[in-house]
């Protein structure tokens, strides 16, 4: 099934994993209940998780497809160099959440900002035929937008819920379970 589907279907699939990226990641580090280190606790979890995703599953689809095991220097060098700044773009998710970012306003941040990067970098690399001047006015209105659109979701996010008490025989619960 997965030789079916497009690029589109696999451009959804990581929409729907990245936007759901900071959210976890943030309910991990507040799960660790470890106001100091939680968020390197969370990130070793990451790490983990990149190892098991990033290592095992292509290791196992080049030996299933009976792949030459040769990995020529300029696309090593690229691919390790897309590794570690996305393990860096992921740590210092962490470290804004841990400076007291809430996902909804990093994570909005960040995929604002980051088709900017994106797009700038790769016209730097790979130049458009004619040059700047041939870009079209409606690429140049997309960034602004992209950057109003960040703005407008970190300045006019919803308010969090208020927190609830506890159901009163869960608090019953936890105070008889408590030692005298």
């Amino acid at each position: 099934m997965v030789v079916f589907m497009n690029w589109f279907i696999f451009s959804l699939m990581t929409v729907v994993s990245w936007g759901l990226y900071g959210i976890f990641l943030h309910s991990g580090q507040v799960a660790m209940k470890d106001q100091a280190n939680g968020l390197f606790k969370a990130f070793l979890f990451v790490g983990l998780a990149y190892f098991l995703t990033a290592v095992l599953a292509p290791l196992g689809m080049l030996a299933t497809r009976k792949a030459a095991w040769t990995f020529p220097t300029a696309g090593m060098g690229w691919s390790l160099l897309a590794g570690i700044v996305g393990a860096v773009g992921a740590f210092c998710v962490l470290l804004a959440f841990g400076a007291k970012g809430t996902p909804g306003v990093v994570m909005s941040i960040v995929f604002a900002g980051a088709p900017i990067v994106n797009a700038v970098v790769a016209m730097y690399l790979s130049p458009p035929e004619g040059g700047l001047g041939a870009v079209r006015w409606q690429f140049y209105l997309g960034i602004i937008l992209a950057a109003t659109g960040g703005c407008l979701v970190t300045f006019f996010k919803p308010p969090p819920a208020r927190p609830h008490a506890p159901a009163p025989q869960v608090a019953a619960a936890v105070k008889s379970a408590q030692p005298q």
